[in-house]
């Protein structure tokens, strides 16, 4: 949408965020019905790599935030409202940054469509359901249970860090301090598994990867043409 006025580009780029949210968000709840039973084989699966790796944190994690009740409050709207961050740095970018805009944007929407297939594919039960003696800090909400495997939640906060380190590298400490954060919050609450986190950072590499190679690619049909 680079190549529209700027009159159409401001309606144009919400329209599409918006249009491509509607879509993720129906696709996100279609995923999650029916496949309870195949979600916690999947998360008793992972738990047991976890366990082998030396990973499987999320039981002492959970009851680390349970004894300090004072955190948990702080951990929920930590965790539930990283969304004001993601649409926070999408206008930042678009109103101050308009060439990182574009390439962030890109890479956020490229980011969802490998997630989704994923959730269609690995249903995963996030540990405040499938494992023993988790506490539901945050509690079950959403159209979506069985989605932990890869957590969004820490891979679309590391987008946000990227983001803004791409934009204002003197901001680098307090971009990335906000997915570290996330990766606390979410294992400590019981959402997801170290692994989910790991995943998670796969999926940003891929997406920014094919994103990197799309532009590449297009560059090059761009200068190849004939001029005149």
């Amino acid at each position: 949408m680079r190549g529209l006025p700027r009159p159409l580009r401001i309606v144009a780029e919400p329209a599409l965020l918006v249009g491509a949210f509607l879509l993720f968000s129906f696709l996100h709840a279609a995923a999650g019905r029916g496949v309870a039973v195949r979600a916690t084989a999947n998360a008793l699966t992972l738990q047991s790599w976890e366990r082998a790796l030396g990973l499987d944190i999320e039981s002492p994690a959970n009851q680390w935030l349970v004894h300090h009740p004072a955190l948990i409050q702080p951990a929920v709207v930590y965790y539930r409202g990283y969304y004001v961050v993601l649409a926070g740095v999408l206008v930042w970018l678009f109103v101050r940054h308009r060439d990182v805009y574009f390439k962030a944007r890109t890479t956020l929407l490229l980011m969802a469509a490998p997630a989704l297939v994923v959730f269609f594919t690995i249903p995963m039960s996030p540990p405040r359901f499938a494992l023993p003696g988790i506490v539901d800090i945050v509690g079950s909400r959403g159209a979506n249970l069985y989605s932990a495997f890869p957590s969004l939640h820490f891979g679309w906060s590391l987008w946000a860090a990227c983001a803004v380190w791409a934009a204002r590298p003197r901001l680098a400490v307090l971009a990335w301090a906000f997915p570290v954060g996330m990766a606390v919050v979410v294992v400590v609450t019981g959402n997801h598994y170290v692994l989910d986190l790991v995943a998670s950072v796969v999926l940003l590499a891929v997406a920014i990867g094919v994103r990197r190679w799309s532009d590449s690619r297009w560059s090059s049909v761009r200068t190849s043409r004939p001029s005149g």
